[in-house]
């Protein structure tokens, strides 16, 4: 016997599978000139300035990331010391997984069409490898849900912001767009082993988007903050999501991390680095009173 969250979910992607096979499709940005700047120039120059005041910390093979999703102008500090560390590498295929914040599904979304779009081009979908991990897995989607305006009729920003960055570093790479609302262990489990069966013979990046605690003061998210970056650092992925799931410790993308952080060990990637962290109360135009947290930190061996 199906749950109500159950039939809602499944219906949900009934709706996006009848709707989402248009193998043209853009995926056309939503959050340009809110989160970031909509002109290519200006964007451009903002990301060369962040990725300018960040250094190289990682001596090793890097195979995943994490980096904050709010604007770039509270959270692109951080996220720029992320994508620093990949700038000029090569990869076969970068998959960037997200949390939905607009809607609720089961299982996994990727996104089937052939493009996603930024001020600073189009990014080719890795259509080959998307289909690949509908296959080999459960619970894992060609949909538009969790990509495109659904029926709250907002679009999700926490994949598109990291594109910018990734075109900025990698130039061009194929993509494997990833968002999930689902984030338990079970969902996330089952990501992460289609993740590394799909990919074990692949040259490949895995991006989880997340930002950490929100809104209480600067003082309490450091605090709060500190038990995550602890448990990162220690690569005990398993714990932020438990931890998250119990309100103990924030991540809206708590999801994301232990799935890029499972697969990333299931392919011999067990090593994990902090480089960054801040709060949206450490750049000028932040206020202190309610804040929230940004991790920038890398996956390697």
């Amino acid at each position: 016997m199906k749950t109500l969250k159950e039939v809602i979910g499944m219906l949900l992607f009934l709706s996006a599978f009848l709707n989402a096979q248009t193998s043209d499709a853009v995926r056309e940005p939503e959050v340009a000139g809110m989160f970031y700047p909509a002109k290519t120039q200006e964007l451009s120059q903002t990301i060369d300035d962040y990725l300018s005041k960040t250094n190289v910390v990682i001596d090793g093979e890097i195979a995943g990331l994490v980096s904050p999703h709010a604007g770039y102008v509270y959270s692109g500090p951080v996220a720029a010391w992320s994508f620093k560390q990949v700038r000029g590498k090569q990869y076969d295929v970068v998959v960037v997984i997200a949390p939905s914040h607009f809607e609720h599904f089961l299982g996994a979304s990727v996104y089937p069409g052939k493009y996603y779009k930024t001020p600073l081009g189009q990014i080719a979908i890795e259509q080959d490898v998307s289909k690949e991990l509908t296959q080999v897995a459960k619970n894992i989607h060609l949909s538009n849900t969790g990509h495109v305006p659904g029926m709250m009729g907002r679009g999700e920003h926490s994949l598109e912001v990291q594109l910018p960055f990734l075109q900025k570093t990698l130039g061009e790479f194929k993509l494997v767009a990833i968002v999930i609302a689902d984030q338990t262990w079970k969902n996330v489990e089952n990501l992460g082993n289609a993740l590394a069966k799909v990919l074990k013979d692949k040259n490949a990046l895995i991006v989880a988007s997340s930002d950490l605690s929100h809104y209480h003061s600067y003082e309490t998210a450091y605090k709060l903050d500190q038990s995550l970056i602890d448990f990162f650092t220690d690569f005990e992925y398993r714990k932020i999501l438990d931890k998250c799931e119990r309100r103990e410790i924030e991540a809206c993308g708590y999801g994301p991390i232990a799935a890029m952080m499972h697969a990333c060990s299931l392919m011999d990637f067990k090593k994990s680095k902090v480089l960054k962290y801040a709060t949206s109360g450490d750049v000028p135009v932040g206020e202190k009173a309610q804040v929230v947290g940004y991790l920038s930190g890398a996956v390697y061996k």
